[in-house]
């Protein structure tokens, strides 16, 4: 059985062009698995790149990690990466 501590929260972090499309692109990932994020950031910066925050739980690494990968499929997508927060 996986400890609690596999199903800490995470933030997945996603530098895209400002693309209208990238907001829907990211958060359509969790809605395909049925997943409601905890936040949803996006801001854009002063380059001209937008900058977007997912925080979740209940997921593995290794899910968030294919979520990430799939993510940065899309040709609007610059760059996509996790990290744990607790």
């Amino acid at each position: 059985m996986d400890t609690p501590r596999t199903y800490s929260r995470r933030r997945l972090r996603v530098v895209a062009d400002a693309d209208p499309s990238a907001i829907a692109r990211v958060v359509e990932r969790f809605q395909n698995l049925n997943i409601v994020p905890r936040r949803v950031t996006a801001e854009f910066s002063s380059n001209d790149l937008l900058h977007i925050e997912v925080d979740v739980c209940g997921l593995t690494d290794e899910q968030l990690a294919r979520i990430a990968a799939k993510i940065l499929q899309a040709p609007c997508i610059v760059n996509a990466y996790w990290h744990r927060l607790d």
